[in-house]
């Protein structure tokens, strides 16, 4: 952008007032057919390049962008992807971006459908979607494109949505690091316990079912001796819950010193090894919410892969406004680095937009 190039230089180049300038750069009626030719070509001619920033805060309008996430309880993923988002709104105040987050229930068809029908009516200027299984997201994206609200898909990726933009790891990538990253401490194992919080035998995304084939995949081709027991614990289960299915899990396999979860729950089985004084076991799993956190510190966590929740949710949030606001491109996709953390770098981890 050339900043020296005033409203009164492309006036006088086109031979009209610097009212009529104003008017074409805002393309506001009132402009002769004739005077807006003259204006365009002087543009033209000038190269200019509009502030977009100064244009969109001169008009001072609203804009109001909807998450819809699912349901969670603290001390998650989720929670630092809102965090993340609520700080671009107010990094964003000028503007007068609000952010409005609905919930919808994991394996559970009609609050996605309930939750979206009231997005939808809502008439948002765009919105970040987790998606569900396909078609039934198709639904929902098909009605914002008929709209032309855009939209942004988090956490899972699924191209044939068309989405403006997709933030998130590459699911399939991050397991297979995972899996490389745990068998350099445990390659001298014969079984390796792999845990995960289900629903009627499923796991609770999309994300965590490509990571499992990431993982597996690297355990196939490198170490395919080596025996990976599963252990389900219920999605929704209380602790005494877990203990109990911990304690018969490790009473059943003495030799498993090593695990691994792939979604943000490794805390479960931390916090056990602590209580339980298990000091020959270790886990490994995602995301540096407060209690894996803890765990790593003391050691029942040997390791943590960072997602950058808190920036995922920022990025979100902002990529919205760059598109719809200033009217700039945005990167189609957007993946997150896999990064490693350990007791001894977990305190150096920027979780804060910069």
């Amino acid at each position: 952008m050339n900043s020296r190039i005033r409203i009164k230089d492309i006036a006088e180049r086109a031979g009209v007032s610097v009212g009529t300038v104003d008017r074409v750069l805002h393309e506001r009626p009132n402009v002769s057919k004739k005077a807006r030719e003259q204006v365009e070509k002087a543009l033209k001619e000038m190269d200019y390049k509009p502030n977009m920033y100064a244009s969109a805060l001169a008009y001072n309008r609203s804009y109001t962008f909807y998450m819809l996430l699912p349901k969670h309880e603290s001390e998650a993923y989720w929670e630092e992807i809102e965090e993340g988002a609520r700080k671009a709104m107010e990094a964003r105040r000028d503007f007068h971006i609000d952010v409005e987050i609905m919930y919808y229930e994991r394996f559970n068809d009609d609050t996605f459908i309930q939750q979206y029908e009231h997005i939808l009516g809502m008439n948002p200027d765009g919105v970040v979607i987790v998606p569900i299984e396909l078609e039934i997201t198709r639904y929902f994206t098909s009605e914002l494109h008929n709209r032309n609200i855009p939209f942004i898909l988090l956490d899972s990726y699924m191209p044939d949505l068309k989405p403006l933009t997709f933030f998130g790891q590459d699911s399939f990538s991050s397991g297979y690091f995972a899996a490389k990253m745990l068998m350099m401490i445990a390659y001298n194992e014969k079984e390796i316990m792999l845990m995960k919080q289900t629903n009627l035998g499923k796991v609770t995304s999309k994300q965590q079912a490509n990571r499992e084939v990431g993982f597996k995949h690297y355990m196939y081709d490198h170490f395919p001796k080596v025996k990976i027991i599963e252990l389900e614990l219920p999605l929704n289960g209380t602790k005494k819950q877990f203990a109990q299915l911990l304690t018969t899990f490790f009473e059943n396999h003495p030799s498993v010193h090593h695990c691994i979860t792939l979604n943000s729950k490794a805390h479960i089985v931390g916090d056990f090894l602590l209580k339980t004084n298990r000091r020959n076991v270790q886990i490994m799993g995602y995301d540096m919410v407060h209690k894996n956190a803890e765990c790593l510190r003391q050691g029942s966590i040997s390791f943590l892969i960072a997602q950058h929740a808190y920036q995922q949710g920022y990025s979100c949030i902002d990529t919205l406004f760059q598109a719809i606001v200033l009217k700039k491109k945005v990167q189609p996709i957007n993946y997150m680095p896999i990064e490693l953390l350990m007791k001894e770098n977990m305190d150096f981890y920027r979780r804060t937009q910069l």
